[in-house]
């Protein structure tokens, strides 16, 4: 060390009398980023709790991304339910599967699948259905008519207001347009009049839609007397309504619910899955089949028994787009809210809900919803997603960049990216693309593909053929989903 100036030395020592002793003088240090970030703490956004079903990971920490809205309900949710958005292809349907099989390791948990996408002549919950010994109900106007399932709007168990509702509701929806107040009276009259023959009769069958249609075209003549006009104006205020109704019980929707509903339902199984595949999904037939399905599972199947229940409705927009559906299914939700019910509605734009002609109803059924998952989307698709859903900017700017797997999760305000993981077990339930990808003569075993290669019966939408992801699924599969009250 060399030593230092006397005048150094003197102005140090009067420093140090006066100010004290300075600071040891340390000499910069030159590095590199890639060193200098080991200075820096590692941090992740917070998860969602540890109690639930495993969804898969999240993008930026790599942390396993677990979801359950019965667990977080009350505390980081207001409600339990559910939308899920995005293109074809992008692994929706692999979601909502591996969703439901995973909650059914719980067991008091039970699900509802309104299944409206079929392949090979079968809905595509055939096959998991299946795995756990489930028959489907599979509602199909052109089965034989003394084998297909029943259900019926004015089972018994379904009470009277809410069959008249339930009626109102399957007319307006075939008619386009609500019901005026003389059809409502000739349907409410008819209806009332049906209930009382049963109960002269000893009450020892159902009331069914013919017994209504018989009544609206013969009406009785104290209807009349009671507005004290003629029973022909109450039989021509009422020809519309026996028209719709007709085509239920005559027509080209005959064989679902113009009889005693099938006996043999099982609606403690832990799985119901009704098969809408056979049913046009462009036509009128299905947002009458769904209003029926959803008042009747109302009246039927939501019980105050402590259990935990799933609804997950595909093409879920042939709900949400119809005024009167809409009406009946809000408020499904707001009574199933109290009894443990978690509504899951899949549809593949916002905007075929949003600019519908159920434009309020869908809004209020989309604020029910304090779950949201979006998968990829075109720029614009996702701009009017994130604009309605109030999306972060940049998770607006990461949808459209999304690989298959992938998703913007937003749980009451908490947005994360998630890739959904998918076990060896479940993998070959829960592809949807057989038909496209599959080789008639040299069918892809089961197990894991080579990076790039076509999962076995699924293709790159569903299936991620971008298999760069074994090793996280091998981690999934090792994380346990057991937790208090399960198996």
């Amino acid at each position: 060390m060399l030593p230092r100036d006397p005048l150094t030395a003197l102005t140090d020592a009067f420093t140090t009398f006066l100010f004290g002793k300075a600071e040891t003088t340390r000499l910069p240090v030159r590095t590199s980023t890639g060193q200098a970030q080991a200075v820096y703490l590692p941090t992740a956004a917070p998860g969602l709790g540890d109690s639930g079903v495993i969804i898969g990971r999240e993008v930026y920490s790599g942390k396993g991304y677990i979801y359950d809205p019965f667990q977080l309900y009350g505390q980081q949710l207001p409600a339990p339910h559910w939308l899920v958005l995005g293109e074809s292809g992008n692994g929706k349907s692999a979601l909502e599967k591996t969703y439901v099989l995973r909650q059914l390791r719980f067991r008091d948990r039970q699900v509802v699948v309104l299944d409206a996408q079929g392949e090979d002549g079968v809905g595509e919950w055939n096959l998991i259905a299946e795995k756990l010994g489930i028959t489907p109900i599979r509602l199909d106007p052109m089965a034989a008519l003394e084998h297909s399932i029943r259900l019926n709007p004015l089972d018994p168990a379904i009470t009277s207001t809410g069959q008249l509702a339930l009626l109102r509701t399957i007319i307006e929806v075939a008619m386009g347009r609500g019901l005026d107040e003389r059809s409502g009276f000739a349907l409410k009259v008819a209806h009332a009049h049906v209930r009382r023959d049963i109960l002269e009769e000893g009450g020892n069958r159902q009331p069914i839609l013919s017994d209504i249609v018989e009544r609206l075209r013969h009406p009785s003549r104290e209807s009349a007397d009671a507005m004290n006009v003629d029973p022909e104006d109450v039989r021509a205020w009422g020809l519309d309504v026996a028209l719709v109704l007709d085509r239920l019980v005559d027509g080209d929707l005959r064989g679902m619910f113009d009889g005693p509903t099938t006996i043999g339902i099982d609606l403690d199984a832990p799985l119901i899955v009704f098969d809408l595949s056979h049913i046009d999904r462009n036509s009128i037939a299905m947002p009458i089949l769904m209003a029926i399905v959803g008042v009747w599972l109302e009246h039927t199947w939501i019980r105050p028994d402590r259990k935990k229940r799933i609804f997950l409705v595909e093409e879920a927009w042939h709900i949400i787009n119809s005024p009167f559906v809409a009406q009946l299914f809000q408020r499904l939700l707001k009574f199933g809210r109290r009894l443990g019910l978690s509504f899951v509605a899949v549809v593949h734009h916002l905007s075929d809900v949003v600019d519908g002609a159920a434009a309020k109803e869908a809004a209020a059924i989309l604020k029910m919803a304090s779950t949201r998952t979006v998968y990829a989307q075109k720029f614009d698709e996702a701009r009017a997603t994130g604009h309605v859903l109030g999306l972060p900017r940049w998770a607006v700017e990461i949808i459209p960049t999304l690989t298959p797997g992938m998703a913007v999760w937003d749980v009451n305000g908490n947005v994360q990216v998630v890739k959904h993981l998918i076990t060896e077990a479940e993998r070959p339930l829960v592809f949807t693309d057989r038909a496209m990808t599959e080789s008639s003569a040299s069918p892809l075993p089961p197990g894991p593909a080579a990076p790039g290669a076509l999962a076995p019966g699924g293709g790159h939408g569903e299936g991620y053929g971008d298999h760069d992801d074994y090793e996280a699924e091998t981690e999934a599969r090792a994380i346990s989903f057991e937790k208090r009250g399960a198996r």
